[in-house]
């Protein structure tokens, strides 16, 4: 192990470096955003003279702890977790200008951090074409929740900011690591997956990215003012504060807000099914519109978008009994009704159209199958038709899954596409995944998929030698990359669902 110290705009930082692969971890790209400063735009740390460790992960947001998250050994949580980490092949230095993977980690908007094990970066480092960062944001309450109507001082959409700030790092320092501040991709999956494609909407992120990456974006989970007064609104009666009292809530320790968040976080859905309590908000600011509404229009930023969801996207929901998303049918026709109660111009699709594109599945999946493609599947059908008509888009369907997770009836879930892509699917002695086989055909899809998602972070194409052609989407043929033991591409593959649902919750705010 060597040392390797690089220049920052706020001083140097001295990671390590195995021969193999570099890593700088837990640089502070902001102040911690902790009294005066909670709910507020990050600034930047204050500047240090002598080189600063960088060779552990910084503390992860304030959450409470999942067994569903597995954290690199030793990280907290603290309200002082505004870090990122860099990782770079040991042949890269300062000057080779590499592409740059930005990572923005998943978790419903209340859980995660680049800590988790799963975004290990050694494997994507060492191919030696890209360099990659990781990033920590503000969750839940303390990210985002919407004071701004109480306190002047506060600003709408803290995570949001938060992300904004450490792509201008980024651009200010990533050449010191072999990067390339001119080729940076903006990745993210589910909540981070939203954040990008929120991001894609937000005219302050001009030219801070380039290209971006987006699995599973819950792109419609995006609110207005009204509704994010509601959520701060029951935040306050949760934490027996007159509404208004930003200072009281100020005054209370981040474990406290974690708490009361996520009583706001289980009651939110279950009052409003389909409706997440933490979301970016159209704060008329920040976010002028709704990101699928600019989107569709051709108002995003005019930047190549590689994007798709999984083919079971819900069943993990069904599995941990989570409400954050409508799967039974009660849920589904109170959230149906909320829409038409909300928005009654809008033109919904009715219950015989509905089960109809669903009509060859089980009745025990149809609620599966609605609930995913509400959440994801049509809100990633619609931002590829929108971003297709200003830069190439490429669509993908992740189906593969091994025999382990087919037989307990989740299949190509949520999430499972993530060791693939990231080259790490050793997930510690209590990962099920490949106890019943698939290992060996699970290194090949790997491997493919490393593949066309760093040819994409190079210049935009995913096609990478040796593998299938990958067009680029687009109106008429509509192709999809499906993602399974061998990759095919199939045109309009979600043809019935997609004509059933038109353009239905496209306006849901």
């Amino acid at each position: 192990m060597t040392s390797r110290i690089v220049e920052t705009t706020s001083g140097p930082v001295d990671g390590v470096d195995d021969g193999g692969v570099a890593r700088w971890l837990g640089i502070p790209y902001a102040a911690a955003p902790v009294g005066a400063r909670r709910w507020c735009a990050p600034v930047s740390p204050t500047p240090w003279t002598e080189p600063r460790p960088a060779t552990a992960y910084g503390a992860a947001a304030p959450q409470v702890a999942s067994p569903l998250i597995a954290m690199s050994p030793g990280v907290g949580f603290d309200e002082d977790c505004l870090t990122l980490n860099v990782w770079a092949s040991s042949s890269i230095g300062p000057g080779d200008a590499r592409p740059v993977l930005f990572w923005v980690h998943g978790g419903a908007y209340v859980f995660g951090s680049s800590a988790q094990t799963v975004y290990d970066g050694r494997a994507l480092a060492a191919s030696g074409q890209v360099v990659l960062v990781t990033v920590n944001y503000r969750l839940g309450a303390l990210g985002f929740l919407d004071l701004s109507a109480w306190d002047p001082e506060a600003d709408a959409n803290p995570a949001l900011r938060d992300l904004l700030l450490a792509l201008a790092w980024v651009r200010d320092n990533i050449a010191g690591f072999g990067g390339d501040p001119s080729q940076v991709t903006l990745w993210g999956e589910s909540a981070g997956g939203g954040l990008v494609s929120t991001l894609l909407a937000v005219p302050s992120a001009a030219g801070l990215a380039h290209r971006a990456i987006v699995h599973s974006s819950p792109a419609t989970s995006v609110y207005g003012s009204a509704r994010a007064r509601s959520v701060a609104e029951r935040l306050f009666e949760a934490a027996g504060l007159e509404t208004g009292d930003v200072a009281g809530l100020r005054a209370l320790p981040a474990d406290r807000l974690v708490e009361l968040g996520m009583l706001v976080l289980r009651d939110v859905p279950t009052a409003d099914p389909g409706t997440l309590a933490f979301a970016p908000v159209v704060d008329g600011d920040l976010l002028r519109e709704h990101p699928v509404a600019a989107i569709r229009a051709g108002r995003g930023h005019p930047i190549p978008l590689l994007i798709g969801t999984n083919r079971d996207e819900a069943s993990m929901f069904k599995h941990m009994s989570s409400p954050l998303m409508p799967i039974d049918a009660d849920a589904i026709e109170r959230m149906f009704a909320a829409i038409a109660a909300e928005h009654p111009d809008l033109t919904l699709p009715d219950r015989a159209q509905v089960m109809s594109a669903y009509s060859g599945l089980r009745p025990s999946a149809i609620g599966m199958g609605i609930a995913g493609d509400i959440g994801f599947r049509m809100p990633t059908i619609w931002l590829a038709e929108g971003q297709a008509r200003v830069a190439p888009v490429h669509l993908y369907r992740f189906d593969w899954a091994t025999p382990m997770l087919t037989l307990l009836g989740i299949g190509a879930t949520h999430a499972t596409e993530l060791p693939y892509v990231f080259g790490n699917l050793d997930g510690g002695p209590k990962d099920i995944t490949f106890r019943l086989g698939g290992r060996h055909r699970g290194s090949r899809i790997a491997d493919r998929m490393q593949a066309r998602w760093l040819a994409y972070a190079v210049d935009g194409d995913p096609n990478a030698p040796g593998l299938p052609e990958w067009p680029a989407y687009a109106p008429e043929a509509r192709a999809t990359l499906v993602i399974d033991a061998a990759d095919r591409i199939v045109d309009d593959l979600d043809r019935q669902r997609r004509e059933a649902w038109g353009e239905a919750v496209v306006s849901f705010d």
